[in-house]
Formats: C-alpha cells, sequence, structure tokens
C-alpha cells in the first residue's frame, strides 16, 4: 500500500503498469473507494492499493477553520493489515495560501496561524514516525519512506540562466552534483527516520530525481498550456526508476 499524496500517485500508477506488462494476459481489477484505489491481480491474490493522504496527520474541520494537528494520526487503522507500506509527504507541507488544505496549525493546545513550513513538516512526521513504532509490527509488515520528490519550478536550481522552469528542458542535469544542493526536506525525513526503533527503508529518489529536469508533463500535466507542471513525473520515466529500486529494496530487505 502506498500511503501519501499525488507523487506517491505517481509511483502507484506507474508500478500497476509495469505490472500489467509482466502479465498482459492476467486479469485485472481496478476499484476506487473515495481516497483508495485498488489494483487487483486475482489470480494471484494480490492487490497494489494506494491511499490518498498527502499529510499523513489530521486535518479536522472545527469552528474556527481546518485545522492541521501536528501530533494527531487517528486514521491508520487501515494501514496495520497489509504487508508492504510505502509512505511519502512533503508536497502538501509547503503550499500556501488557497492552495494550503489548512487554515490553522495545532500543537497540543497552542493553535498557530502559521508556522515554518519545514519545523511544522518535522513535528507531522514526528508523530507519524511514532504511530509506526507504536502499531506496525516488523515481522508482520516492511515500511519504506519514498524519499522527498523534487520539483523544478527554479531553473536557477540547476544553474541555467536561459530557462524559467521545467519547461521544454530535454535532458537532464549533465553534472555531478545538483547545482542546487540537498533538498532541506529531505535532510528533515533522515533525521525522524534515525530515530525511530522501528526499521523503515528510506527509498532516497531525491537526488537522482533532482538531476531529471527533463522529466515532468511541463504544459503536458495539470493546467495544460496554462501554466506548467514541474512537481509531477512523467509515465514511463521517473517513477519507473523508483519502482526499480523499490524491487532491489524488497529483496534486500527480505
Amino acid at each position: 500500500m502506498f500511503v501519501g499524496d499525488s507523487l506517491s500517485l505517481n509511483q502507484w500508477q506507474s508500478l500497476t503498469c509495469m505490472l500489467h506488462k509482466a502479465v498482459p494476459l492476467v486479469k485485472y481489477e481496478l476499484v476506487s473507494i473515495r481516497g483508495l484505489s485498488i489494483f487487483k491481480f486475482p489470480a494471484y491474490n494480490v492487490s497494489i492499493m494506494f491511499w490518498r493522504n498527502g499529510l499523513l496527520v489530521d486535518v479536522v474541520n472545527e469552528k474556527i477553520g481546518r485545522v492541521l494537528k501536528l501530533d494527531s494520526l487517528e486514521n491508520g487503522d487501515s494501514w496495520k493489515t497489509v504487508d508492504i507500506l510505502i509512505f511519502h509527504s512533503w508536497h502538501w507541507w509547503h503550499f500556501t495560501g488557497s492552495q494550503q488544505r489548512w487554515d490553522f496549525f495545532q500543537e497540543g493546545n497552542i493553535t498557530y496561524k502559521d508556522m515554518d513550513r519545514l519545523v511544522a513538516y518535522r513535528k507531522g512526521l514526528s508523530t507519524w514516525a511514532r504511530w509506526v513504532d507504536s502499531n506496525i509490527d516488523p515481522i508482520k509488515t516492511q515500511v519504506f519512506f519514498q524519499g522527498v520528490s523534487p520539483d523544478h519550478d527554479n531553473a536557477s536550481d540547476w544553474g541555467d540562466p536561459n530557462a524559467k522552469n521545467c519547461i521544454g528542458q530535454q535532458k537532464p542535469v549533465l553534472q555531478r552534483t545538483y547545482p542546487g544542493g540537498r533538498n532541506l526536506a529531505e535532510v528533515v525525513v533522515e533525521k525522524v527516520l534515525r530515530k525511530m526503533s522501528t526499521s523503515v527503508y528510506l527509498l532516497n529518489v531525491t537526488t537522482l530525481s533532482q538531476f531529471r529536469k527533463d522529466g515532468h508533463p511541463s504544459i503536458y500535466g495539470y493546467g495544460g498550456h496554462r501554466g506548467s507542471d514541474c512537481i509531477h513525473w512523467c509515465l514511463p520515466g521517473v517513477p519507473d526508476a523508483w519502482n526499480d529500486l523499490l524491487y532491489k529494496a524488497l529483496f534486500y530487505n527480505a
């Protein structure tokens, strides 16, 4: 089961396509129920699921508005029953204004109108980490965290003075190191995982994806020619590489 945002959806879609390609004559079923999508191979008794939950922690509608509760995770019961869990969260945390999915942050009894997003991300991810440590039996369930998926909205990150963002990019970044440096959210993820008692495998996709400025839908993504999509990834492409890494990691951790 993939649990996360639309970047998790990207990887789930890629994986289901790869599996179907491997056994094209085998019947499959595709079911969507609210935020849950299920791709099944009944003949093999296998289900690959995607649970849309971009923040992992709870967002609750209250009188003052939508409250993002940094220390609360009450919606994870359905995650406990699967064999493999692949979590992802970051994309929604840095949204502001009308794009963000909440009106207030809350930790304990203290409510904030706003907060440094990396601080909020660390607090929310720490709540998720405590939930995993308290609720997941590592003998029954393998846990992965999909590393932070980078965007290419700012061409200065890869040192191109002639471009604005990913639109029109046809080649990867051809340098030994990524000019923009490490993604700060990636550092937060690593620090949180190191403190956990449960073994969580970091599917570290960040650096390899940073180099793929050419891998986005661009004007062919959300918004079409009216905008740019330098966040999501083309299929086939980068998510296929993520799933190759996942495949090898599954055997490594078996």
